[in-house]
């Protein structure tokens, strides 16, 4: 009797619903604020999304060559055990298990939980089922240029509340989905990237239309390039790199962190292309096409934050007006009809001023897709982001989940994971490396640790995108008769491009965020041993 094979059920459509499905989360979102409290002002923020934009276009369509080039399961880690032998390979496969794939798996699911309790309180994180208190757990890691050492990971209390039970469940629920085969997971993964895409663009509408404000504009205009220099984090990067220009890179180095976490997972469709029909073909298709649709609706998304919501908010003024509209709403409740309309309606414009007030950096949890759904609707606004979000990451999760599994698939195949996981069910889906991969994600819910864990790996993704794409160049020149249906555009000059830029926002990390590098760096070199003990002398297969 045959053993079971990967089946070959994915399409174009389903393979670019794949990249768009797992890159758009939450994130697009939310992270504008963070990246407006870096860079002060709309010019930088723009050119931040647009800079990630143009690395995540080069990289897919670099991306591209390989994929049409090696179709096989595991994608990225094939093309780098190509290029460069299994150590490197592995190192990926390290890295991504770990926490790259399964901390963006956790930190996603729990989003989705965090979202939930909007709509539902007694299932979102303010819900504490579980609390120790006291713990003081602090690890510090002495960084040359810094005075003191640096702190990257302290836990004071450990929790588990309602929201992680309810990541868990869908962590477990779309684990178990999968494994009734590839046909199940697209649907679903189809289903809800439609969805997502409609949700975002329609917000995208409501901004550039309804949403619009003349005086954020005003604002915003008035000085696009020059509030980067007032930022907190300039004035601290500008204590060891005192020339501007420098200044400036290095924020915005680490400025990107967000949107390239963001634009991520792009690169998961190739772990699937023993799955794809005609993958040669289909794979830099979906790549482009995937990626160019995501790139241009962030871009627009933030285009819309900046003509609807001020760069730089007046906190106190919003919370003013937020107590102001609170009391109006209490007082309705007790009024005549005609007075409670009146109270209500006194406390929708304050609700919408205090959303205009706060502005981008400041939008309270840092939700500005919500802020501007306020200024149009401030009753409805909150609730419906919050089911936009959940239909996003419900689908990012399951595209996540899919994907990734074969990468692991692959690794088992070369003796360098656990051998169940390089082995098909009956369905012809790697049950045992999406329960594995299952498993560990909810390990890291649990932890409580999957935000700080993704924001340590960011230089490691970086890297490796970096090698990956170098990688054209070794294979190139060490098969040069090999089968290329597709080759990269611009070669060689837009991928070297995209390599120095991978390298200079990793070193400025090194430098700017040393919280968010150092400890990936190690994380990445504690990868070297558990390669060794792991093959234990044995030879990597090769295929």
């Amino acid at each position: 009797m045959s053993s079971p094979q990967f089946q070959q059920r994915l399409g174009l459509f389903d393979a670019t619903m794949l990249v768009a499905g797992t890159m758009i989360g939450s994130g697009i979102f939310i992270v504008s604020a963070d990246i407006s409290r870096d860079v002060g002002s709309s010019g930088w923020l723009l050119l931040v999304w647009v800079l990630t934009g143009v690395m995540t276009m080069i990289g897919a369509l670099s991306y591209a060559e390989l994929a049409a080039m090696m179709p096989h399961a595991g994608g990225q880690y094939v093309y780098l055990r190509e290029a460069y032998g299994p150590l490197s390979a592995f190192l990926y496969g390290w890295t991504f298990f770990v926490v790259i794939q399964t901390g963006t798996i956790a930190a996603v699911a729990v989003a989705f939980g965090k979202f939930l309790g909007v709509l539902i309180p007694e299932l979102g994180p303010s819900n504490l089922l579980f609390e120790v208190k006291n713990i003081d757990l602090k690890l510090t890691l002495a960084v040359p240029w810094m005075s003191e050492p640096m702190t990257f990971f302290e836990k004071k209390d450990f929790t588990i509340s309602a929201g992680q039970f309810v990541g868990v469940g869908l962590v477990a629920f779309l684990s178990l989905l999968n494994c009734r085969g590839v046909q199940t997971g697209k649907v679903v993964q189809n289903l809800f990237t439609v969805a997502k895409v409609f949700a975002l663009a329609l917000l995208i509408v409501l901004g550039l239309t309804l949403a619009v404000n003349s005086g954020a504009i005003e604002q915003n205009t008035a000085d696009v390039w020059g509030g980067i220099t007032q930022t907190p984090q300039y004035a601290e990067v500008s204590k060891f790199a005192p020339l501007m220009p420098l200044a400036i890179i290095l924020v915005v180095s680490g400025a990107m962190v967000g949107s390239l976490f963001s634009a991520d997972a792009w690169n998961n469709v190739t772990f699937t292309a023993a799955e794809i029909r005609n993958p040669r073909r289909t794979l830099p298709w979906s790549l482009a096409l995937g990626t160019g649709g995501v790139i241009l609706l962030y871009i627009l998304a933030n285009v819309a934050y900046v003509v609807d919501l001020p760069v730089k908010g007046d906190v106190a003024q919003a919370e003013f007006l937020d107590s102001n509209a609170a009391k109006l709403e209490k007082d309705s409740k007790n009024a005549s009809p005609e007075a409670a309309r009146a109270d209500l309606a006194a406390a929708e414009d304050a609700r919408k001023q205090a959303a205009l007030l706060r502005g981008i950096d400041h939008a309270r949890d840092d939700r500005v897709g919500t802020a501007v759904l306020e200024r149009i609707a401030p009753r409805y606004g909150v609730p419906i982001m919050a089911i936009a979000i959940m239909i996003s990451t419900f689908g990012c999760v399951n595209g996540l989940i899919l994907m990734g599994a074969r990468l692991h698939f692959a690794m088992a195949q070369d003796r360098l994971f656990f051998a169940s996981s390089g082995k098909l069910n009956s369905r012809g889906v790697p049950a045992i490396a999406l329960i594995l991969q299952g498993l560990w994600a909810i390990v890291l819910i649990f932890s409580g640790s999957y935000n700080d864990l993704l924001n340590y790996v960011i230089f490691a993704v970086l890297a490796f995108y970096a090698l990956t794409v170098a990688g054209l160049f070794v294979l190139r020149r060490r098969l040069p008769d090999a089968e290329r249906p597709y080759k990269a555009f611009g070669y060689p000059l837009i991928p070297a491009l995209y390599v120095g830029l991978c390298c200079v926002i990793a070193l400025g990390l090194l430098v700017a965020k040393p919280v968010y590098s150092w400890p990936s760096f190690i994380l990445v070199l504690a990868g070297i041993p558990v390669f060794f003990l792991w093959r234990g002398g044995r030879e990597v297969v090769r295929h």
